[in-house]
């Protein structure tokens, strides 16, 4: 028998070359989508309408593998954080967040990080690997099938958990291929919205796929000093050229870039910074949302006070751009990204 994958890994294409490898027609791939992704089975024999060869021959090549449930928080708003364990023992994190205009589910894409920004728990304990497509499709599954117990849907992703996502791209791709697809979950592309670093050959090739899906770049400094002691990505891709691929891409595509500002008090809060964000993304048809930090232990930064985040706003508005402040979600349980994982990880409850 050769190695294993997930079944979950393969795009709609990709399934449909499998069969016809294996002698099985076309179609069969639309009657494992919908057992997949619309009944969302657990096993293969529960696939009563494929032919006893063929579910053979996928269960000697495939595993259609759950993610393990390690930890629930549930928040008084509604938030749900888990903590969902893989196959080879790490864990990733995945938050289910209600809106008035449906359910989002925030996805994980590597376990760690080694990007290195000095206000995240995410990177702490470095990079351990990638995740393949599936393990990040069987987040959106594990939230769905939690949202099934009360008749909804996951309506929404961001791909904003742990991880740089440009940084695991085939899979990320992959990924928003399975979860789009109609004959599946059936997630609208515009509904999804992928947050990098500012990985800038990324964005230039995230840009030429011709995607519907929204990006979002992490910029969190007007200034390329500031910057660069926030998030030393910057010292390889400085803010020139982030913002020479940010205007690529809304050129190339026609939409909207977001541009993620977290607030951290007294450090790139001051109305300085407010005019100095503004000339850096003014010429640029996007917005900034601004994000009221949540503190992380082993990390300095504080948070920015309510009247600060106001007049930041405010003067970003005085100066022509568009704001919007990010809907605070799980504040009394570990809602900082990679916080609950790091918590566990300390309690030696995951491998290091």
């Amino acid at each position: 028998m050769g190695e294993q994958t997930r079944l979950y890994d393969l795009t709609y294409d990709r399934l449909v070359a499998w069969l016809a490898a294996h002698g099985e027609p076309a179609y069969r791939a639309k009657q494992i989508f919908h057992w997949l992704y619309v009944r969302r089975v657990r096993s293969l024999t529960e696939m009563t309408d494929l032919p006893k060869r063929l579910r053979e021959a996928l269960a000697a090549q495939f595993l259609l593998d759950d993610l393990t449930e390690l930890a629930r928080q549930t928040s008084r708003d509604g938030t749900v954080k888990l903590l969902l364990g893989l196959s080879d023992g790490h864990a990733v994190e995945t938050v289910v967040m209600r809106h008035r205009y449906g359910n989002s589910v925030c996805v994980t894409t590597q376990v760690g990080c080694r990007i290195g920004c000095t206000f995240c728990a995410s990177t702490l304990g470095g990079l351990k690997r990638n995740l393949t497509a599936g393990e990040i499709v069987a987040q959106v599954l594990h939230a769905q099938r939690l949202l099934d117990e009360e008749g909804a849907r996951v309506s929404h992703i961001v791909v904003m958990g742990i991880g740089e996502p440009f940084e695991n791209f085939d899979a990320l791709v992959d990924f928003l291929n399975i979860v789009s697809d109609p004959r599946g979950l059936d997630i609208g592309e515009r509904h999804i919205t992928v947050s990098t670093s500012g990985i800038v050959p990324r964005i230039y090739d995230f840009a030429d796929l011709g995607l519907k899906v929204r990006l979002a770049i992490s910029l969190h400094a007007p200034t390329d000093e500031l910057r660069s002691r926030l998030m030393p990505i910057n010292k390889k891709y400085p803010l020139t050229d982030v913002m020479a691929a940010a205007r690529y891409y809304v050129e190339k595509t026609r939409r909207r870039i977001s541009f993620e500002y977290a607030l951290f008090g007294g450090v790139n809060d001051r109305p300085e910074h407010a005019r100095l964000l503004a000339e850096r993304v003014r010429p640029i048809f996007a917005l900034v949302n601004l994000i009221p930090f949540n503190p992380v232990p082993k990390r300095p930064y504080v948070r920015t006070p309510r009247e600060d985040i106001v007049r930041f706003k405010r003067l970003l508005e005085e100066e022509g751009v568009v704001v919007t402040l990010r809907r605070e979600h799980g504040t009394d349980i570990d809602a900082a990204c990679g916080q609950l994982r790091a918590r566990h990880h300390d309690q030696s409850f995951l491998p290091k």
